[in-house]
């Protein structure tokens, strides 16, 4: 899988997390992830198709998406639980918007389906791709994240 790809990732991530909840994520170094089991405990999902088609997850700790929503909606919390799902949703929907024109940039043009958000422990992430997993792991004084990317 080609590195370069992980660069419109990274600063989509910086740009979109630094702006709408004032979070500095520091990126760690790409992987190829194993298996399907999701590194964190909330994670969104959006589909993609067009000169490829695979899917984009970004998968963040209880402590790090609480924080996300908290610092989007200052004192406004309701419901945290939906309020997690639906800035956990609404952070993937803008992260895979900003890394797909990054990627548009490169040559690659990918259209997005809208997110799925999945929440629980241990829980699995499926890409629906057979290709490999691009991981990108990221810490924050917030907490850690993981952004996923898996093309065809």
């Amino acid at each position: 899988m080609d590195v370069e790809l992980a660069k419109p990732f990274i600063k989509a991530t910086k740009d979109v997390l630094s702006m709408m909840a004032f979070i500095q994520p520091a990126p760690g170094k790409p992987f190829v992830k194993k298996g399907n089991t999701a590194s964190g405990d909330v994670t969104g999902i959006v589909g993609v198709t067009g000169d490829k088609h695979g899917s984009i997850s970004i998968s963040f700790d209880k402590k790090c998406a609480v924080t996300i929503v908290k610092n989007m909606l200052g004192d406004d919390v309701q419901d945290l639980l939906q309020d997690v799902k639906d800035a956990v949703g609404e952070i993937t929907n803008m992260i895979s918007g900003q890394a797909r024109a990054g990627l548009a940039g490169m040559g690659v043009n990918l259209s997005g389906s809208t997110p799925t958000v999945i929440m629980g422990d241990n829980h699995t992430i499926s890409h629906v791709t057979t290709g490999p997993i691009m991981a990108i792991p990221f810490q924050s004084d917030a907490g850690a994240f993981t952004i996923e990317f898996c093309f065809e």
